[in-house]
């Protein structure tokens, strides 16, 4: 057999997991042991694998998480009111397949955005497309689209995302403006698409903070009626590393 052509061959075909296997099969010796249907399995599987892994990759790099946290690295020891069996059970990503949403209360320092961008790289893993934005930030990048012509275009590639990711909502009251890019934003996924919000701020005091009663009706109706929650308690997680140094 030829092999250095056919490396090449499925290189340039863009089989780069195929050649790899490939090459690693060739140096395994005697080979008549394994038949061709089993040997082709074995390097489809290899290129398969290859390809998923570039994929999350760039799901990952696209879904630009915060913290690099996952399911598995969930402390459930520290007593903050997390509910495992709640949480294993979102891990499936089913409520994404449902187009529901997520809402993680708590304090400062108890681990929400953590969980938030655990569940995102869950959610990449099961292959969906995510986004993370912090809502100070998503509010200016906003502002700078509308002077620059890229307002609709943003709003957009909001809509896309299988889960939005919206983090630290409520540290400081809406103006017009943002509670009127809220509500398009969330309009926009409403029964279509996820979205995942993590706040200091009980939900109970939400509609007082959005300010206008009629949007916030309107945004809380898209939001909240259709989520998930998660409301966590307790001290600091970070003060308890702190003590631990």
């Amino acid at each position: 057999m030829l092999l250095h052509p056919t490396l090449e061959k499925l290189t340039t075909m863009r089989f780069s997991g195929m050649a790899t296997a490939l090459e690693e099969q060739m140096k395994m010796g005697d080979l008549r042991d394994i038949g061709f249907e089993e040997r082709l399995g074995l390097l489809l599987d290899h290129e398969q694998a290859v390809r998923e892994s570039r994929r999350l990759k760039t799901r990952l790099s696209k879904a630009k998480l915060r913290q690099n946290g996952s399911i598995e690295d969930i402390d459930f020891r520290h007593p903050r009111g997390l509910d495992k069996s709640l949480v294993l059970r979102l891990s499936d990503c089913q409520w994404i397949k449902d187009h529901n949403n997520l809402i993680i209360t708590g304090p400062t320092g108890v681990g929400k955005s953590f969980l938030g961008c655990a569940f995102a790289q869950k959610a990449c893993r099961e292959g969906f497309n995510t986004l993370y934005l912090r809502m100070t930030k998503l509010f200016e990048n906003l502002s700078l689209a509308r002077g620059d012509g890229r307002y609709l275009k943003l709003l957009t590639s909001f809509a896309k995302a299988d889960l939005l990711v919206l983090d630290d909502y409520g540290l400081i009251p809406l103006n017009q403006e943002q509670r009127h890019d809220f509500l398009e934003i969330l309009e926009d996924r409403h029964g279509l698409k996820s979205t995942l919000v993590t706040s200091q701020l009980p939900i109970e005091h939400w509609h007082e903070q959005i300010g206008d009663p009629t949007l916030a009706d309107a945004i809380l109706d898209r939001l909240v009626h259709s989520a998930h929650k998660i409301k966590l308690e307790g001290d600091s997680m970070r003060k308890k590393k702190a003590n631990l140094t």
